[in-house]
């Protein structure tokens, strides 16, 4: 296996959250005996992750599923990622859900590590992909991603210059809000807390001069000529918008029987219908 460093030749540090102490031993013992990784474990709470970490540096931090919930795992890694942002995250999977991957990369996750279908030498590999900034995902993963970037949808307000009044966050919390759904729901989607939801819709509000979610929707209704999904004439369809970067067949690298891995397309580009069919996982540069 290729030595998963860096171009310095220093060793990637790694740390292993496990609830499951046997589990992690294992783990453990198994990446020290890599060459180029030292490893460091530690109980599944968050606090105990956040001690390791403001003793010493880690680049590499991986969060297993054990006997945790999918919504308290992903508050563990919006916690870790605002905390610390240069620190790779990768979830060690057992099970997964739409719901768990989308929230989970909105929240700061760079590889997503299905343990169930992976071999230990694949996470390794995830490792060193996550290591040198990109996002390590199954193809199924990916695929709930583009699903999620697609189902967004946005109402774009703009002043009498044709300028935008407001935030792209802002303007994919209005559509959702638009849609009728509650706060809680909108910040499940996008990822975010609900009072951060609630902070930006009183933006909203100011902006707009309106006073409630009703409002809002009459102000989109009578401003933006809503239809359907509440775009604004002219604004391209989510499924042409370019919100993803496009992943082409041609540029599939496959480097083993279940990792591939797809370079960055360039900016701005738009969103084909079909997507690359790899064969297992894919890292993806930043």
């Amino acid at each position: 296996m290729t030595r998963p460093n860096d171009e310095r030749g220093k060793p990637i540090r790694i740390l292993v959250v496990d609830s499951n102490q046997t589990q992690s031993q294992l783990l453990s013992s198994a990446l020290r005996r890599q060459p180029g990784m030292t490893v460091t474990c530690c109980r599944g709470e968050l606090s105990d992750c956040k001690q390791v970490l403001r003793s010493a540096p880690v680049d590499i931090v991986l969060l297993s599923d054990s006997a945790t919930h999918h919504d308290q795992l992903v508050d563990s890694v919006r916690d870790l990622h605002a905390s610390y942002p240069n620190t790779g995250l990768i979830l060690l999977l057992d099970t997964y859900d739409r719901k768990l991957v989308v929230n989970a990369l909105r929240s700061g996750t760079r590889g997503l590590f299905y343990r169930a279908c992976q071999s230990f030498r694949a996470l390794c590999r995830c490792i060193s992909a996550v290591h040198q900034g990109q996002f390590w995902a199954n193809t199924e993963q990916i695929g709930y991603l583009v699903e999620a970037l697609n189902s967004v949808p946005q109402a774009r307000v703009i002043d009498g210059k044709g300028e935008g009044i407001l935030t792209s966050r802002e303007e994919q919390i209005v559509g959702l809000v638009a849609e009728g759904i509650s706060n809680r729901e909108v910040a499940c989607q996008l990822g975010i807390k609900e009072n951060t939801v609630k902070k930006a819709l009183l933006r909203v509000y100011d902006k707009l001069g309106v006073s409630n979610r009703v409002e809002v929707v009459l102000y989109l209704l009578t401003h933006c000529g809503v239809e359907n999904r509440l775009s604004a004439p002219g604004t391209v369809p989510s499924s042409k918008r370019p919100a993803v970067d496009r992943i082409e067949r041609g540029q599939v690298n496959v480097l083993g029987t279940d990792c591939s891995c797809v370079p960055k397309a360039k900016r701005q580009s738009s969103l084909e219908q079909n997507t690359t069919r790899a064969s297992g996982s894919a890292a993806i540069p930043n």
